[in-house]
């Protein structure tokens, strides 16, 4: 070794004095991030002074639950594990949704959790709080410092779990551990985790190779584990060459390009009935990089897509997702990106030739017209003052090709899956399946912090909307320039759709007031613009994204024209026993 290697090696092995705020904030640089949002308290300020410096910005939002889905989206579109942190007790524990929606959707993340500090635990103290037994189910791990000389070793065990399981990490540190001196030194990423699992068994996939070379009804469901290897291309290679229809899991409507011929749309609630028409008839079916969620494989309109008895190939990076929803044929545990581009390679060499089945492409042609003419159909049906669908395809129809869009939980946030459409990956983040509202809009905060060279639109319900407008104040103050389109029915109208159809039009809780919120937006600092007629929507979302400046667009829509229930699966007609309520059984309407 020559003597200048020897030299940077010894520098790079040698321990450095350091406080642990610096050991921490030093091993968050060589993690490569960049801001940490959250809302700044005494407990960590110790370490939040030293940002500034270090390069790393910090996001002040108005409360913390948007800090960790800010941080969810901006890993979903970037890659990189998004970094929270709060004031020990409530600030962290305001955290809990959203860190478990992180959780569900398999988000790499850590969140520096302040605790109480070691002198007064079990006191209850001020702001005291069992912060690791709260996050235990709702993270891939919780990770204790223990002792002050632990603080990086620990905050990489946070990174390295954070990665390998795709999944949130707390990072629990006694507020008194910031202070102090160590010795340490700051690893890079390299030297204490490896992200690369490879394509998985050879021999599974030799096998997977013979049975989607010998189905005759093939299809390919393709997850976010192909958007986050950025595996699409390796997934259009197997699809072409042997005419595979590819439909996408539920949510991630940007997992296949839908200019592409082969490409059926989503599954899942609000999906595409040409995506769930060609399923249900498959005989194999290769997902790629998906578990298979039990919601996003539900019927839908009436159809039980789902095949019973076609032969499953599920590629799943986590070994814990194969075969834990749906029983497989083959499993393969490996990353999705490398195992497809290993199926493509041998498929081709099993099948030198492309095999191009007219009859199929005809088939997934057919089937995508009559959808097509479907969704624009149910738009043009007038509403009062506008069909929320007939708003959906304005929106869809004005998308720059680089637009990102956040999607809420709700009704109309849910139709949409129907219509939207992306030709490339890191486009689309979805609430997904916790299922909670107010995830839209610090989302689009955290896209638009990870690629702010592309506009940035946030579908939200207006009772979702009430639980996030504090946050167009951080949108201004930071900004942020992200369009908020708001669908106004004055209704929380999925749960209002369930008390159509299964309680005869009583509805208790359902409606809900609302202030003019482009009003509202303006008094916040933001753009706000009102729009009650459809042909308005398209030219006020170009404004919007035009101006590059926080804009809330507030979209009247119909509140009678609704989705079809949102959990029919779990719900039952009400039959009541008492004779108090006997006029509220089913049987007695």
């Amino acid at each position: 070794m020559a003597k200048a290697e020897k030299e940077l090696a010894e520098i790079k092995t040698k321990k450095v004095k350091m406080t642990p705020s610096e050991a921490i904030v030093e091993t968050l640089v060589k993690e490569g991030v960049t801001h940490i949002s959250g809302i700044l308290g005494s407990a960590f300020m110790d370490l939040l002074d030293l940002l500034p410096t270090a390069g790393i910005r910090f996001i002040g939002v108005r409360h913390e639950q948007s800090a960790a889905h800010m941080e969810d989206a901006y890993t979903r579109v970037s890659g990189i594990a998004g970094v929270v942190i709060g004031q020990n007790g409530p600030g962290i524990t305001n955290m809990v949704t959203s860190v478990a929606a992180a959780n569900q959707a398999h988000t790499p993340m850590v969140v520096i959790s302040p605790s109480a500090g070691t002198p007064t635990v079990g006191w209850d103290g001020f702001q005291e709080c069992d912060q690791v037994s709260v996050f235990k189910a709702i993270t891939k791990e919780t990770v204790r410092v223990t002792h002050p000389g632990r603080v990086a070793d620990c905050l990489r065990t946070a990174f390295r779990i954070a990665y390998a399981e795709r999944g949130p990490v707390l990072f629990d540190i006694p507020r008194d551990y910031f202070y102090g001196e160590v010795e340490d030194v700051i690893l890079e990423p390299h030297q204490y985790r490896v992200d690369n699992r490879g394509c998985g068994s050879l021999e599974q996939i030799d096998q997977a190779v013979d049975l989607i070379a010998s189905a005759k009804n093939p299809v390919i469901i393709s997850g976010r584990g192909v958007v986050d290897s950025d595996g699409i291309e390796a997934v259009k290679e197997i699809a072409d060459h042997l005419t595979i229809p590819v439909a996408v899991s539920y949510m991630h409507n940007d997992a296949f390009p839908a200019n592409e011929p082969l490409a059926v749309g989503p599954i899942g609630y609000m999906g595409s009935k040409a995506a769930m028409n060609t399923l249900k008839d498959a005989d194999v079916v290769l997902a790629i990089g998906t578990r298979l969620s039990v919601f996003g494989t539900l019927p839908c309109y009436d159809i039980d897509y789902f095949p019973k008895n076609a032969k499953i190939i599920q590629i799943d990076i986590n070994p814990r997702n194969i075969a834990r929803t749906h029983p497989v044929e083959i499993g393969i545990i490996g990353d999705a990106k490398a195992a497809s581009v290993e199926i493509a390679k041998r498929l081709k060499e099993k099948v030198p030739s492309k095999q191009f089945n007219s009859e199929r492409m005809a088939r997934v042609t057919n089937e995508k017209e009559q959808w097509e003419k479907e969704l624009v159909d149910l738009a043009m049906v007038e509403g009062n003052p506008i069909n929320p669908r007939r708003a959906l395809l304005e929106l869809t129809k004005v998308l720059p090709e680089n637009a990102i869009v956040t999607t809420d939980i709700g009704n109309v946030s849910s139709t949409a899956n129907a219509y939207l459409k992306f030709n490339s990956g890191r486009q689309h983040v979805a609430a997904l399946t916790f299922g909670n509202t107010g995830f839209a809009y610090p989302s689009a905060l955290g896209a638009k912090l990870a690629n702010p060279n592309s506009p940035v639109v946030a579908i939200v319900g207006d009772g979702a909307w009430g639980m996030s407008l504090h946050e167009v104040s951080t949108a201004v103050e930071e900004n942020i320039p992200v369009v908020a389109c708001v669908f106004n029915n004055n209704a929380w109208c999925a749960e209002k759709k369930n008390q159509v159809d299964f309680y005869n039009n009583r509805f208790v809780g359902a409606d809900i007031q609302n202030p003019d919120f482009a009003e509202v937006a303006r008094s916040m600092g933001a753009q706000g613009i009102s729009v009650d007629k459809p042909e308005d929507v398209g030219p006020a979302i170009l404004q919007a994204i035009k101006s590059n400046k926080p804009t809330v667009i507030d979209i009247q829509v119909d509140g009678t024209q609704l989705a079809p229930p949102f959990r029919k699966d779990a719900l039952k007609m009400p039959t009541r026993l008492l004779p108090k309520y006997a006029h509220l059984d089913h049987k007695n309407w």
